[in-house]
């Protein structure tokens, strides 16, 4: 914390100042509003998963993905993903709304009643292991360092940080595996880090939850 109020960010970026949750409103200007559908929309033809949408926002220079606002960085990966894909091209891309994109007939486009059983219903990221979990409730486990080009969901202000597992969650779609097109499950846990040594200021009494995946965790003697 930086005098109390304002989040610190990245080094060298300056505070976050966060709007009131209780004011802000979900979108603040009308194209944020259909980036936010177009995603969806796009999303349900089937062509990418939902960890395979994120990393595509993080490919972007660092600096850049920064200084983006939130959907921006979520216009910049769809655009991404439909040049991926093939779905459209970069002309069509530049071109205006007015004009028609020639997309594959072969494409199952959900109509509005079905959209909206998708988006209430939501998929199960839940998976069967044969193998046992390795850590348990009470243990202290160390976030490992992320040195890999690639998604992950480990935050990078946990990662070196020692925390206690609170719960053992079962076993759920690794998201770092996910983005790249693979499934596999691996075990989730619930992980408490205390404020200090998050932050390292001996007056921060907050603590923080994670879930967190077991690949991201060792083991540590205390």
């Amino acid at each position: 914390m930086k005098g109390g109020h304002d989040l610190g960010g990245q080094t060298g970026m300056g505070p976050i100042l966060p709007e009131p949750e209780l004011q802000e409103p979900v979108f603040h200007a009308q194209w944020e509003r259909r980036v936010f559908g177009l995603t969806l929309a796009m999303g349900m033809l089937g062509k990418w998963n939902i960890d395979e949408s994120r990393y595509a926002r993080e490919c972007q220079d660092p600096l850049t993905y920064i200084q983006n606002s939130y959907y921006e960085n979520w216009l910049e990966g769809l655009e991404k993903l439909l040049l991926e894909k093939d779905l459209v091209s970069i002309e069509e891309l530049k071109q205006t709304a007015d004009t028609p994109t020639q997309m594959e007939q072969s494409l199952s486009v959900p109509n509005a009643e079905i959209a909206k059983k998708i988006l209430s219903a939501g998929a199960p990221s839940t998976m069967q292991m044969n193998s046992e979990p390795r850590f348990r409730s009470g243990d202290s486990v160390l976030v490992r360092a992320n040195e890999t080009v690639g998604h992950t969901r480990a935050p990078k202000y946990v990662q070196g940080v020692i925390g206690t597992v609170t719960a053992q969650l079962g076993c759920h779609s690794f998201p770092d595996s996910n983005a790249q097109g693979v499934h596999e499950g691996k075990f989730l846990y619930r992980v408490i880090f205390s404020g200090v040594d998050l932050w390292g200021h001996s007056s921060t009494q907050a603590e923080v939850l994670l879930d967190l995946w077991e690949p991201y965790l060792d083991a540590v003697t205390r």
